[in-house]
């Protein structure tokens, strides 16, 4: 039996009813009648039993065999033996007073909890940071289509103000200019020296005098 394959199913099947501080210690150093032991917390009665259920539903489905399961009348201490490998499912109560760690937890076992399963959270972790980034940004996008029309209505708004008021201020500019100009223009003396330059003078005929002989 591939002890690694029993333990990961053994912790699967306790993540399934979000067993809280799993954690797996390796005792063949300790005993050689198992080579793990595997300790969760249920928060009641009912949780601990779900929980020894779950253990051993994930250890049958996978090929390998349960071997007995103690404590299920009361549910406070549930052991599930499944061979080289024995799970202590303990309400926190009971397990703070017996703190199976000081016997067994020579050696613990880094384990990957949650990489197999479903990606849930355990009861007894936090959510991370970028999960709850994630929520709020999809929160975000749901709610911004309702708002998106009044913030375009006051976009356009404020989009086509200038774009109309811009070219009546200059056609208005302009002509007040050409209105000036006009004016200027109309009373310039350059103008009127031009206007005399065009007229020539008038001659005074002479008189010639004729003269009777």
């Amino acid at each position: 039996m591939d002890i690694r394959k029993l333990q990961r199913a053994i912790v699967d099947g306790l993540e399934d009813v979000k067993a809280q501080n799993i954690a797996v210690f390796n005792t063949e150093h300790l005993s050689s009648l198992f080579e793990r032991v595997i300790i969760a917390s249920g928060t009641s009665n009912r949780q601990t039993k779900a929980l020894a259920a779950s253990v051993r539903d994930a250890v049958r489905s996978r090929g390998m065999q349960v071997m007995s399961t103690e404590g299920e009348e009361n549910g406070e201490w549930i052991i599930v033996d499944c061979g080289a490998a024995v799970a202590h499912i303990m309400q926190p109560g009971i397990r703070d007073y017996y703190h199976l760690e000081e016997i067994w937890g020579g050696k613990a076992v880094r384990m990957k909890v949650g990489a197999v399963n479903t990606g849930l959270v355990k009861a007894s972790e936090p959510e991370p940071a970028p999960r709850r980034a994630a929520k709020k940004a999809v929160a975000d996008a749901e709610a911004a289509p309702r708002k998106a029309p009044a913030r375009k209505a006051a976009a356009k708004s404020v989009a086509k103000a200038p774009a109309k008021s811009a070219p009546k201020t200059a056609a208005r500019k302009a002509a007040d200019k050409t209105a000036a100009y006009q004016r200027v223009a109309g009373k310039s003396p350059a103008r009127k020296t031009a206007a005399a330059k065009k007229a020539p003078a008038r001659k005074t005929p002479t008189r010639k005098t004729l003269r009777t002989t």
